[in-house]
Order: structure tokens, then C-alpha cells, then sequence
């Protein structure tokens, strides 16, 4: 395949994976509207976005499976398809129950593109190359935490949130059309592949024998967890605590994105001359070093600029290791890529949830408990890669 047609398939992938992202982003800026429309509290509304979540850590699972046994394209249509009804349901809710209903289906066949899209970077490339190509398509994937948020608030304020739905149903549409048109399918069907349930559970219990897989899924996770703990909490810290207008909110959260954004796009550069292991433990003692200077800064109750700055930077840090992680952990899977793809998605969302409640459960009224989880997840990150060298090392030493 020509390099062209395989840089069209990064950004259809990239478009893809930034459907789960952007089906977040952009309708948070209505939950108030959301909650005087229906007639509920924030406290409920908020149960949309857990909903959101449990779909896409279930659906992922569901999906692993699917996609190596049917191949990646149809199962890919199958879920946007769910997507669409689902985006439906929610642009016409009567009810905060039928919401949250409808966001649990909307994750459920939304999430088919995080898991077929990392599955179709495996069938592809070769193992160094997929984290370069993971590199791009946060390019594209970065998009949608910068645009969504406002975007959002442009329809609440002119349309009304039920129209942010609509939005969606559009972009799934329109993503159903290209993936018809240009998307290849990129592996056969394979009748082997067994739904008995038995072999379901055993199969992704069986990659945690492979200890590339569990090291770099745990760094992948804490990697996940560390950015939902920003995101559960960032809105409080930077609103309330450090007196941001609200207006203003957006464009902030955007510029961190942007750290994301262009740490995965030096990523690629380095790449060329160091391998994705040795990136990885470098960023993650980057990263925990601005954690430490974070903490210490919330605790000396530093000036707020300081403090968002060195959110920044962490941020910046992270935007290495998603890519790098999910390349190394998906690299022993060539022929089951849909399930290995699967396990990870679902445990990055699990790791995310975690966070996000942890967060609001130690919630004490200042920037403490999200600079401090921030610390532990990029400990428990270091501690997995450091044990993944430490055995390397050993092999390396017994040979």
C-alpha cells in the first residue's frame, strides 16, 4: 500500500478514536441546561458521563473478540450504527433516566472505533512503526478536547444541548461514509475465534502472562488515570480556586490539550533516533519529577500561575507515554490484535473511572487531592517500567 493511502487511514483512524473524546468534551457545557431541561440536579445529569464510561470499559470488551473473529470493517459500521440511534435517543430524551440510558449505548457503540482503530495500527505496521502512526493520530485525535468544549458552549448558548447530539449524529454519519469509501479491511475473517464464554474470559486472562503487555497495559492505565484525574477536577481548581472566568475555561483546558497534542508530535521525531522503550522511561521520571515540584507548590500555596504552568508541563510529559505505552503493549499481538486492543481500551477506562471517583472522594476544597493523585499514578507508572527494565537487565545479564 502506498504511503499516501496509509497516511489517509491515520487520519480516518485518528477521526475515528476522537469520537469517544469528543462525545465527552463537547456536551459537558450543557449540564446545566441539561439539568434545568429535565428537571434534575447536576448530581444526576453527572450520571450520564458514569454511564458513558461503564459503556465504553464494557463495550470495549465485547467488541475484542468481534473484531478478530468478523474482521475490523463490519463490526466498525455495526457500532456506529448503535452510535447514530443512540445519539437519537439522546437529542429527544424526555427523562434524565432515558439519558443516561442512551449515553450508556452511545459509549457502547461508539467505543467499536478506539478498539478497531488500534487494532488496524497492529495489522498494518510493524511494532516500532505503530508508535509513530499512534503519534499521529493523536494529532488528529487532539482535536477534539480542544474544539468539543467550545463548541459545545457555542450550541448550548444558540441552539440548546439537545442540539449537541444532533452534532454527533452527523459526525458519526459522516465518519460511516468514509470508512465505507476509504477504510480497507485489514484482516480475514477468522471462524477459529470462539464466543464461548469460557474461552472469551480465558483469552484475556491469558495476556496478562505476557509481562510486555501487563507492564506497559498498568503504565498505559496510569497514564489514563492521571488525565481523568486532571479532567474530573481541573474545572474546580482553575474556576473556583484560582478565580479563571468561565469564559475563559475552554480556552485553557484547550492550550493543555495542546501539551498532549505536541509532546505526540515530538514524539515522532524522537522516535527516529531512540526506540519507544528508552522514551518512555525518560518521560516518566520527567513526569514525576513535575509532579513532586506540583505537590510542593500546592502545599506552599504558590502563586496559581506557577501551579497551572507545571500542569502543563505534566501534561506535556503524558503526551509521550500514550503513545509509546500502547505501542509496547499491543507489540506481541500481531494475530489477535482486536482482543489484546480491547483489554487495553477497558483498562485505561477503568483506570480513568477509578481516578475520577478517588478524586471526588478525597475533594477537601483545594488543588491537593488532583496534584497528589497526579504524583501516585505517575509513581505507579515509573514503578511498572522501571520492573519491565530491572527484567530485561536480568535476561540480558543471564545470556
Amino acid at each position: 500500500m502506498e504511503n499516501k493511502a496509509h497516511l489517509r487511514i491515520i487520519y480516518v483512524l485518528g477521526f475515528l478514536t476522537a469520537i469517544g473524546p469528543f462525545s465527552i468534551d463537547a456536551y459537558i457545557p450543557g449540564f446545566p441546561s441539561i439539568a434545568q431541561d429535565l428537571q434534575t440536579d447536576i448530581e444526576h445529569v453527572t450520571l450520564s458521563l458514569t454511564s458513558y464510561f461503564i459503556g465504553i470499559s464494557i463495550g470495549q470488551l465485547l467488541y475484542g473478540p468481534v473484531l478478530d473473529r468478523f474482521g475490523r470493517k463490519k463490526p466498525l459500521l455495526a457500532g456506529l450504527a448503535i452510535y447514530m440511534a443512540s445519539a437519537i435517543g439522546c437529542a429527544f430524551a424526555p427523562s434524565i433516566g432515558l439519558l443516561i440510558a442512551y449515553r450508556f449505548l452511545l459509549a457502547i457503540g461508539g467505543c467499536v472505533g478506539m478498539v478497531a482503530s488500534r487494532a488496524v495500527v497492529r495489522d498494518l505496521f510493524s511494532a516500532h512503526e505503530t508508535a509513530k502512526v499512534f503519534s499521529m493520530m493523536m494529532l488528529v485525535m487532539g482535536v477534539a478536547p480542544i474544539l468539543a468544549p467550545i463548541l459545545g458552549g457555542f450550541i448550548v448558548a444558540s441552539a440548546g444541548w439537545r442540539y449537541i447530539f444532533l452534532l454527533l449524529l452527523i459526525v458519526s454519519a459522516a465518519m460511516t461514509f468514509v470508512i465505507n469509501k476509504y477504510l480497507p479491511e485489514t484482516k480475514e475473517a477468522d471462524p477459529a475465534v470462539s464466543f464461548h464464554p469460557f474461552k472469551l474470559v480465558s483469552g484475556y486472562f491469558s495476556l496478562f502472562s505476557n509481562r510486555t503487555f501487563f507492564v506497559y497495559a498498568v503504565a498505559s492505565g496510569a497514564a489514563s488515570a492521571a488525565l481523568f484525574s486532571y479532567i474530573s477536577d481541573s474545572s474546580f481548581v482553575f474556576i473556583q480556586l484560582f478565580g479563571i472566568p468561565e469564559a475563559y475555561f475552554g480556552w485553557i483546558y484547550g492550550l493543555n490539550a495542546m501539551a498532549l497534542v505536541s509532546a505526540s508530535q515530538f514524539n515522532r521525531l524522537w522516535l527516529s533516533g531512540r526506540t519507544s522503550r528508552q522514551i518512555t522511561i525518560v518521560t516518566i521520571i520527567l513526569q514525576f519529577a513535575a509532579s513532586v515540584i506540583l505537590v510542593a507548590s500546592v502545599i506552599l500555596n504558590v502563586h496559581h500561575l506557577i501551579v497551572m504552568a507545571l500542569i502543563f508541563f505534566y501534561l506535556f510529559w503524558l503526551g509521550f507515554l500514550n503513545p509509546n505505552t500502547t505501542s509496547l503493549a499491543l507489540e506481541p499481538f500481531k494475530k489477535n490484535a482486536g482482543t489484546a486492543s480491547a483489554m487495553l481500551g477497558s483498562m485505561q477506562m477503568v483506570f480513568g473511572a477509578a481516578a475520577s471517583a478517588l478524586v471526588s472522594l478525597f475533594h477537601n476544597g483545594t488543588a491537593l487531592p488532583m496534584a497528589a493523585f497526579l504524583m501516585i499514578f505517575s509513581v505507579l507508572g515509573l514503578v511498572a517500567i522501571l520492573y519491565d527494565r530491572m527484567k530485561n537487565l536480568r535476561l540480558r545479564k543471564g545470556e
